[in-house]
C-alpha cells in the first residue's frame, strides 16, 4: 500500500486519518484496536464495536474470526526424549 515512512522507519498513510494499531503474536490472535470490520471470504461481513478485539489466525475458534483462545488447547509439546544408560 502506498504511503510515507515516518521517523522510525514505519509506513504512514498518505492521508491524515489516524491509523489503526495492529499487534501481531506467531502463536496466538491478532490484536486489532476496534471497531472492526472483518469481510469473510463468502462475503459477508463481522463487526466488533469493542474497544480491541482478537482476530482468530488458526480458525480453530468456534466464534471465527474472532479468536476464542481455542489454539491453546490443542497446542502440541514436543514428545518426551528418552535418556540412554550406557
Amino acid at each position: 500500500m502506498p504511503g510515507t515512512r515516518d521517523e522510525a522507519g514505519g509506513s504512514q498513510p498518505a492521508s491524515r486519518t489516524p491509523a489503526r494499531r495492529v499487534s501481531v503474536d506467531p502463536k496466538g490472535p491478532v490484536l486489532v484496536e476496534g471497531p472492526v470490520e472483518v469481510v469473510l471470504d463468502d462475503g459477508t461481513v463481522a463487526r466488533s464495536n469493542r474497544f480491541a478485539v482478537a482476530l482468530c489466525t488458526c480458525r480453530r475458534s468456534r466464534t471465527y474470526p474472532w479468536c476464542d483462545t481455542s489454539h491453546r488447547r490443542r497446542e502440541r509439546s514436543a514428545p518426551p526424549t528418552e535418556e540412554r544408560t550406557p
